[in-house]
């Protein structure tokens, strides 16, 4: 009997397998490039000079380093003083975030009252509002109180809850065992115990998610801080941005320099909790603890 012949390289198994991570990973590298080339442009354009920006056909790479693009954008405004007003406004809307919204959702997830569900349906419909409807009633209710041209609008709302952070961590206590809150209350402990002691040590990957989103909606709020602050003083750094663009010429050199250095401490922000902000996604990781 005649012995079957053998199957040629590319009929095999393992080189289809090859073929289609090689595909794969062309895929992921062109999309990744697509998304940090503007970020390269970014960073090239705060390196030049401003002949070099205008010139055409544009560099791809700067001629020159001209590091002293961002010491000098840095002098021309008091943006030392308008980035501890930004770090303020952040870290305590990032506080009122964590703590606020984790209290709200531990009560959603784990205590049973009559109406929970219908509240909570009516706390996701609050989803549904555009933000531009509220802003108008907004404005006018924190101009008889008296908040304007304070960081009180940008940091009172944020201990007042959000739907989309309370959905996270609720939906993430909720693969959280009861059994583990049943043996607290054996042990005497109150709500708020359990909820200091066992809910957010065993949350932590979703709360630092909160925390890195809240963080990041307050260091980039630009709408904000342009309604409630007119005061020079009490600008942020995404006001600040502004200075540097012009009715008749814009210093790209400067403000570029500035977009990286205000981009930088988010980019670092994610890239050492980037392994929580991913596990805080997975809705199921609760369940772990």
């Amino acid at each position: 009997m005649r012995a079957a012949a053998a199957p040629r390289f590319y009929e095999t198994k393992r080189f289809k397998e090859n073929v289609k991570k090689a595909v794969v990973t062309i895929i992921l590298l062109s999309g990744s490039i697509l998304i940090l080339l503007p970020l390269w442009w970014m960073i090239s354009t705060s390196l030049k000079t401003p002949q070099e920006i205008a010139q055409y056909p544009p560099t791809f790479f700067p001629k020159e380093f001209n590091f002293s693009n961002y010491i000098e954008a840095w002098q021309t405004a008091p943006f030392t003083r308008w980035t501890l007003n930004t770090l303020f406004i952040s870290v305590c809307a990032t506080v009122g975030s964590v703590l606020v919204n984790a209290l709200v959702a531990y009560a959603f997830a784990k205590i049973k009252f009559k109406g929970r569900n219908v509240l909570f349906v009516i706390v996701l419909a609050t989803m549904l509002i555009p933000g531009f409807v509220t802003m108008v009633p907004q404005y006018i209710l924190y101009s008889k109180l008296g908040w304007l041209n304070t960081f009180l609008p940008l940091i009172v709302p944020t201990f007042l809850g959000s739907a989309f952070y309370i959905f996270l961590l609720r939906q993430f206590m909720m693969g959280i065992p009861n059994e583990l809150l049943e043996a607290a209350r054996l042990d005497g402990a109150n709500h708020l115990q359990i909820w200091w002691h066992i809910m957010l040590p065993l949350t932590k990957p979703a709360l630092i998610t909160v925390a890195i989103l809240a963080f990041n909606g307050a260091w980039n709020d630009l709408l904000g801080p342009l309604l409630y602050i007119n005061d020079e003083a009490l600008y942020t750094l995404q006001i600040g941005l502004q200075t540097f663009k012009g009715t008749v010429q814009t210093q790209w050199h400067y403000l570029m320099s500035m977009s990286v250095t205000v981009l930088l401490p988010v980019m670092l922000i994610f890239f050492f909790f980037q392994k929580y902000f991913i596990e805080g996604n997975n809705l199921n990781s609760g369940s772990k603890g």
